[in-house]
């Protein structure tokens, strides 16, 4: 029989519910509200023990004052800008989340964009599909080895370092920037720093983000960013959309400043078909239509992956139903069983 709490997933996730029943069973009733918007979770959460988030909708201020008896609130993946947290500090309510699944199946999934733009695999089978040009190698001309090329790393977080790693599993020259990053972290891992930004985006023959959605880190690559590249340069993108300024990204294909851009995440998720990125895109008159990939925010998908985030987030609302310490902290709230170690470290 379920314990005293109630446990309730927001969003993404639906019945069954085994994983999550699995590790609360005997704490908690678990329900999945598969709600759109947060305003579907009015009158449905405010008995809520523990909340479980996933990236379809927001939690603002307006869903935590409703919380009458929440002891955490976990966001069931890397990414936590959907949250309010530092509202939720205020009302003494901590905010996990789960920074360990997905490592490797994002960057896998960034390195496929990689080697699928440099490579010109997506290019060809793009254009041979529309029957647009020979049967010939020279339309992607020209195409670069990559060993000796320089791949540049926004955000040496757990996926930026995965990503670096089989960067130079490639013989690239791998460089990073993050400021956040204690020094001697590149000499552990047998890569460059840079200084700043623009150093970067100089030298990047592949510029591959792996930062956290901040202030700091919103549209931080915009139209003068992209101009800053080599040209012939490519983008991917698999951290979170508003990261990019994606409206730039037609003029900088078409212009040869950028050879081609991986995109998997959007700032509006599905995108309007008026969104320019889309709209060049689907034009098969635009450079777009055979240099850009696009996903649907799905880099950070495997089976096991999936098992991974539901039980791990599961796991953090039991270490607080339970009132142990918690893990992976990202709000910094300061209850006597939460170590310092906790707190969020702002790489991704």
């Amino acid at each position: 029989m379920p314990g005293q709490f109630e446990a309730v997933v927001t969003d993404f996730i639906t019945e069954p519910l085994d994983y999550e029943r699995g590790v609360l069973s005997e704490l908690a009733s678990v329900a999945a509200l598969d709600a759109s918007h947060e305003e579907d979770l009015a009158g449905r959460i405010e008995n809520a023990a523990a909340l479980m988030v996933y990236h379809r909708l927001s939690i603002t201020r307006r869903t935590i004052d409703r919380l009458e008896n929440c002891k955490v609130i976990a966001v069931c993946g890397v990414g936590f800008d959907n949250v309010d947290h530092v509202y939720a500090e205020a009302c003494d309510i901590p905010v996990v989340n789960v920074p360990d699944y997905g490592t490797e199946e994002v960057a896998d999934s960034a390195m496929g964009m990689l080697l699928s733009l440099t490579r010109g695999i997506s290019f060809h089978n793009s254009r041979l599909r529309k029957r647009q040009g020979e049967w010939d190698h020279r339309p992607a001309a020209p195409l670069m080895r990559l060993r000796g090329q320089v791949l540049g790393i926004v955000g040496l977080g757990r996926i930026g370092t995965a990503m670096a790693l089989r960067g130079k599993a490639l013989g690239m020259d791998v460089v990073f920037y993050d400021p956040y990053v204690s020094d001697g972290c590149d000499k552990s891992l047998g890569i460059r720093r840079a200084e700043c930004l623009d150093d970067v985006l100089k030298q990047a023959f592949v510029l591959s983000l792996h930062c956290p959605l901040t202030d700091e880190t919103r549209r931080m690559i915009d139209s003068h960013a992209i101009a800053t590249m080599r040209g012939g340069s490519y983008l991917i993108n698999t951290s979170r959309g508003e990261v990019v300024e994606t409206s730039a990204i037609p003029d900088a294909v078409a212009s040869g400043r950028l050879a081609g851009a991986g995109i998997d995440v959007l700032k509006a998720e599905p995108p309007d078909d008026d969104d320019p990125l889309i709209a060049a895109w689907r034009n098969s008159r635009h450079p777009a239509y055979h240099r850009v990939l696009i996903n649907p925010h799905a880099a950070f998908y495997s089976e096991q992956g999936v098992v991974d985030m539901r039980t791990k987030g599961a796991e953090a609302c039991r270490r607080a139903l339970l009132g142990d310490p918690l893990r992976n902290i990202v709000n910094g709230v300061a209850f006597a069983n939460h170590s310092s170690t906790d707190l969020h470290q702002p790489t991704k």
